[in-house]
């Protein structure tokens, strides 16, 4: 089980840091030609938040379980990870872009995963 974590922990951090570093440094018009829909409307300031918030959450995703210094940031950055999710979903609902509401979907029920099992082992 712990390796399946591990490989589901490894795949959120890839998936949040490619997110991140493209609405860190990107023009929303690029964002949105490269299937990142959901910018379209959002201020900059908004977009550069998300994205630096995204490649935080991507750190703290394996980093402290890793170290074990403050492993609970790595449950905490999982359900980070699942309220991003929860408002991304809806908007691309709206746009009638169903593969990547599923695909959101998706996401967030496996960092939800992560987020409960990583919490239960830090009790045991």
């Amino acid at each position: 089980m712990n390796i399946m974590l591990w490989v589901c922990q490894l795949f959120l951090a890839l998936l949040f840091s490619y997110s991140g570093l493209m609405k860190s440094t990107q023009a929303r018009e690029r964002l949105v030609s490269i299937g990142q829909t959901g910018v379209d409307g959002l201020s900059y300031p908004l977009i550069r938040f998300i994205g630096i918030t995204e490649i935080l959450g991507a750190l703290g995703i394996i980093v402290p379980w890793a170290t074990h210094i403050l492993p609970l940031l790595t449950p905490l950055a999982a359900l980070g990870f699942s309220l991003i999710m929860v408002f991304a979903a809806p908007i691309h609902m709206k746009r009638k872009e169903f593969p990547a509401a599923i695909f959101n979907v998706f996401v967030c029920c496996m960092s939800i995963w992560v987020a409960y099992l990583r919490f239960s082992q830090l009790h045991a």
